[in-house]
């Protein structure tokens, strides 16, 4: 079973045997002739991404932005990941109570991976928190000197 997403907005379920019994015949290299239910269509892969599995097909002059999961995408999907991507992180919390030792950035600030943000002190040690991703500085929710609980939202991405 796969599931096809077509111009981010209709979805379809697509059978292995629905695929197999389609009646296409490529007629060059990114073109083909499909009939269905007695109607003939010509179909053009203008682009094609096949990691990512989005392909942009132009059928009778129209075109279609085509995207496909199979079950194992579904999963992954849910779990919250993407295929071949890392999720995008929009904020951080703290990992731990502590106290706030050391703020080395300002809203509206860019930022690269890896970049200390900030120091959080906890159980007399200093922790660095470090930019998880490049990015721009949204929102600080704490100044130096604040006491923090665990999870509390210390700063927003845009």
């Amino acid at each position: 079973m796969y599931k096809a997403k077509v111009n981010a907005s209709h979805n379809f379920d697509v059978t292995e045997e629905a695929s197999k019994d389609l009646d296409a015949v490529k007629t060059s290299k990114n073109e083909y002739h499909i009939l269905q239910n007695n109607s003939s269509f010509k179909a053009q892969v203008l682009k094609s991404d096949f990691n990512k599995k989005h392909y942009t097909i132009n059928v009778n002059n129209n075109s279609y932005n085509v995207g496909i999961m199979d079950k194992l995408d579904e999963q992954i999907a849910s779990l919250g990941f993407e295929m071949g991507a890392s999720k995008k992180v929009n904020n951080i919390k703290a990992p731990m109570p502590g106290l706030i030792l050391e703020i080395n950035i300002k809203e509206g600030q860019e930022v690269k991976t890896d970049e200390v943000l900030l120091i959080l002190e906890a159980m007399k040690m200093e922790n660095v928190i470090n930019s998880p991703r490049d990015g721009v500085v949204k929102s600080l929710k704490v100044k130096k000197g604040d006491t923090v609980d665990k999870n509390t939202l210390l700063i927003e991405f845009e």
